[in-house]
């Protein structure tokens, strides 16, 4: 799948100097690459026997929506606090500086259902590990993670360790 990067835009300086990013949106574009892309990830999520697919606010929707389509699987949205209109559980994840938390509907999950993560991206593991805690606290079994980019210079591995992830193409630098 390394000839999906020929799809990500590389975008130096974003969103601080010095920063290199890793822009996903000619993949979306691009028909032949979005196609590419969306096939791996179904052969993986069907892999999983999932029920639902939950995907993070918000390039993860886009993934996401159109797996569980293709799948004729349920769709949860992961949300940033206050955009669910429903009650809903949490989990806090740190940042750089800070925290940030996402939210489901407390009745997305039921005991028992499997779940994929899906996401465009993954950098340090916090807001997947987040939404992987949710679902196990709704009684989920968290069936495997999908993503598209893996920032492989960044420490996700230990914070999602016990957790079967799936990403289609890898970057090594984040420097310009």
């Amino acid at each position: 799948m390394e000839d999906l990067k020929n799809y990500v835009r590389s975008v130096p300086d974003f969103p601080k100097p010095g920063i290199l990013f890793y822009d996903i949106t000619t993949l979306l574009m691009d028909p032949v690459g979005f196609k590419k892309a969306l096939d791996e990830m179904e052969q993986f999520v069907r892999s999983k026997n999932a029920d639902k697919i939950i995907s993070i606010e918000s390039r993860g929707f886009v993934f996401g929506a159109a797996l569980a389509d293709r799948l004729h699987l349920g769709l949860i949205t992961a949300r940033k606090p206050g955009k669910l209109p429903y009650r809903t559980i949490s989990e806090e994840y740190n940042l750089e500086y800070g925290t940030d938390s996402l939210e489901i509907h407390s009745d997305a999950v039921t005991k028992g259902e499997k779940v994929v993560v899906v996401d465009d991206l993954i950098a340090t593991g916090g807001t997947l590990k987040a939404v992987c805690k949710m679902i196990e606290r709704l009684g989920g079994e968290v069936a495997g993670i999908s993503v598209v980019i893996d920032l492989s210079f960044l420490p996700w591995r230990e914070k999602l360790a016990g957790y079967d992830v799936h990403y289609l193409i890898s970057y090594d630098s984040e420097k310009v």
